[in-house]
């Protein structure tokens, strides 16, 4: 009798990141990992109570992958736009966890959304040491940066448009920029 292969809780963990990686969470059931694993799906069962409870580490797992390109120098004058250019690079690199995270059917409102990430307060206060908004005007004015954003990734994301590096910089620079100028404008405020 052939020795029995052990498998460890990381090992299914990273062989389901993989299958999520490529064919998104619908593809993710304890066949599909024993097939990759070339097993049974008792390894699977005797590490994780249910395929719930994996799908939840390897949904952890995916947000730690998406906090990792959101981390920027903050005392970078362009860290706000560097935070917006990740979000968008996120969505090119790893469309699939893209979608997982942010298009999903929900019923938050976009400013709760935006809030719910946990990038979302950090980002606000990025971007207010860029404009000079208080805490509550930079949160109402980047929920409009974010829906822009938002639209780029997902246009990567889903393949519909293909852009450049250089093209989703300029986009996202010069757009924000006269976003914050119709801001000031609206406002009654000078430039």
């Amino acid at each position: 009798m052939p020795p029995l292969i052990k498998f460890t809780k990381e090992d299914i963990i990273d062989i389901s990141y993989e299958i999520v990686k490529e064919e998104g969470f619908e593809s993710l059931n304890a066949r599909r990992i024993a097939k990759e694993l070339n097993s049974s799906v008792q390894p699977i069962f005797h590490n994780f109570s249910n395929m719930e409870e994996l799908k939840s580490v390897v949904y952890d797992k995916i947000y730690n992958k998406y906090m990792e390109y959101m981390i920027v120098d903050e005392n970078d004058v362009k860290a706000y736009k560097l935070k917006g250019l990740s979000y968008i690079r996120f969505a090119r690199d790893y469309p699939e966890f893209f979608k997982i995270i942010f298009m999903q059917k929900t019923t938050l409102s976009a400013e709760n959304f935006v809030m719910a990430d946990n990038v979302g307060d950090n980002i606000i206060r990025t971007g207010q040491k860029l404009t000079g908004l208080s805490f509550e005007e930079q949160k109402k004015f980047h929920v409009k940066v974010w829906i822009f954003t938002h639209g780029i990734a997902c246009l990567v994301a889903t393949n519909t448009v293909k852009f450049t590096d250089e093209e989703i910089d300029k986009l996202l620079e010069n757009t924000v920029l006269e976003m914050f100028k119709g801001y000031k404008l609206n406002k009654g405020e000078s430039l």
